[in-house]
């Protein structure tokens, strides 16, 4: 069977060579990540035609995400480029400060001491450094060292707690948007959201920007403060699918809350059937390593077995020594994770409540395939929809998505066991589904014999159209 969960890999200096690139879409890469924190517009532009090259050359489709950068709240630069704060030392974060010491440092957030109150805690790269918040003036944060360090330029500052009100869309970001439109990007990842408002203007946005360019993206939530916790259901409505974005999130909340989170959050998206990406440090020794730690392996394989759609690769595979083997290894733990899942799908359907013809469709597929055990579903599908609905339950069974729109089946590469090919689509159904059977046999993924379970709409080409199903024997009128 064919790998069910998908891997993210961001495109770096690591990675932007066309024969590294094209070895990492080999080796599996199924969506490629460009990280908008970094690089300029005409850099972003170079690499999705690269990536749209690489991916022609390898004959496949794969997604291109943009990750806006958001509101990362960081302190300013220092003389010499970096100081060492004693614990127990006194530390100012003034929003006037224009270059730093051993004393105070400048704040790119200006807003920062109109958030923040004695007794807060302020957590400084990455919470490697700890400040406890003794006094606040209208500039100036005044603090005491708890944990010290040294801290260079431009580090990130996390509240304990969460409670920051900088908004998830910043200037920067609103001009990215329209790059990623120019880019032909699948999916906007958005940074820092803390309620459904911020999904929703990203989405505007993106809708506007992108339809110059007839791209109609995807919207991820990654979800990275405290405060998006208490509002996950309302963010997931609102969204296409969250991302778990463990580095802040684990700064704000702690790192022991976590592992209970991701799982939590992954079982959510699920159930509100929307997509999960898994991300950060997931493979982060072999930036400079060969081979993962065995910590890292199981962090990798529980992610797949939480029900995640995808794992994520940052650093690995934008900065690393390794980007190709980083893919390799990661697909090795993913496959073997796969094939360990115990599938019940019986019981995934208790208390499920059908609203749709396709919805009821897409579950009479799965339900079909897995006890008649078929060596294949296959939907026809203009939209992608059908297979989202399948792809949210565990079955051994791969599920082939054929469509007709390039745009479906970049997106489709994300989807937790659903595997896209780009089909001219006939508009009589008969032919169509002959053609399907045909176009399966000549890929190889079956074989004359099998059952196979297929999925279409009638009319054709109808988005949301799918009505039908059809359990087929194949070869029997090929």
């Amino acid at each position: 069977m064919p790998r069910s969960t998908k891997i993210v890999a961001t495109l770096g200096p690591a990675s932007s060579d066309k024969l590294v690139l094209e070895r990492m879409l080999a080796a599996g890469v199924d969506v490629v990540r460009f990280n908008f924190s970094h690089g300029s517009p005409e850099d972003h532009l170079a690499r999705a035609a690269l990536v749209r090259e690489c991916a022609r050359a390898c004959g496949r489709e794969v997604a291109i995400m943009a990750d806006l950068q958001g509101p990362k709240i960081r302190v300013g630069k220092f003389e010499g480029g970096k100081v060492e704060l004693q614990p127990g030392a006194r530390f100012v974060l003034d929003a006037t400060c224009e270059l730093g010491n051993a004393g105070r440092a400048g704040l790119d957030y200006k807003d920062l001491p109109r958030d923040v109150k004695a007794g807060d805690v302020l957590l400084l790269n990455d919470g490697l450094i700890v400040l406890d918040i003794e006094h606040v003036t209208s500039h100036e944060i005044h603090t005491q060292v708890r944990v010290g360090g040294v801290l260079s330029n431009n580090k990130g500052i996390n509240k304990q707690g969460g409670g920051l009100s900088a908004p998830a869309l910043t200037a920067k970001d609103v001009r990215d948007i329209e790059t990623a439109m120019a880019c032909g990007s699948d999916y906007v990842a958005v940074s820092f959201v803390k309620n459904r408002t911020d999904v929703e203007m990203a989405r505007r946005l993106a809708v506007i920007a992108g339809e110059k360019h007839g791209i109609k993206p995807l919207i991820i939530a990654k979800i990275e403060r405290a405060e998006a916790i208490p509002l996950l259901k309302d963010i997931l409505e609102a969204s296409d699918g969250i991302m778990v974005a463990r580095g802040d999130l684990a700064v704000e909340v702690g790192n022991a809350a976590v592992p209970a989170l991701q799982k939590r959050m992954i079982r959510w998206a699920r159930e509100a059937n929307k997509l999960a990406i898994t991300a950060t440090q997931m493979m982060e020794s072999m930036i400079v390593n060969a081979s993962p730690t065995r910590a890292e392996v199981s962090d990798v394989a529980n992610a797949v077995l939480d029900g995640t759609d995808a794992v994520m690769l940052s650093a690995e595979t934008a900065a690393g020594r390794y980007p190709v083997e980083v893919v390799e290894a990661m697909v090795n733990i993913v496959e073997e994770a796969d094939r360990s899942e115990t599938v019940q799908l019986d019981k995934q359907f208790l208390d499920q409540t059908f609203t749709r013809v396709d919805q009821s469709i897409a579950y009479g597929a799965l339900f079909t395939a897995y006890h008649l055990r078929c060596a294949a579903i296959c939907a026809l599908t203009e939209s992608g929809s059908t297979t989202l609905w399948m792809s949210r339950h565990d079955i051994d069974i791969p599920i082939y998505a054929l469509t007709p729109s390039q745009a479906t089946s970049r997106r489709l590469a994300l989807y937790r066991n659903v595997h896209p090919l780009h089909f001219p689509m006939a508009s009589e159904r008969d032919a169509a589904l002959a053609a399907a059977e045909r176009r399966l046999l000549e890929q190889g993924v079956v074989k004359r014999g099998d059952l196979i379970v297929m999925t279409v709409g009638e009319p054709m080409n109808q988005p949301g159209g799918t009505n039908a199903l059809k359990i087929v024997r194949v070869g029997e009128h090929a």
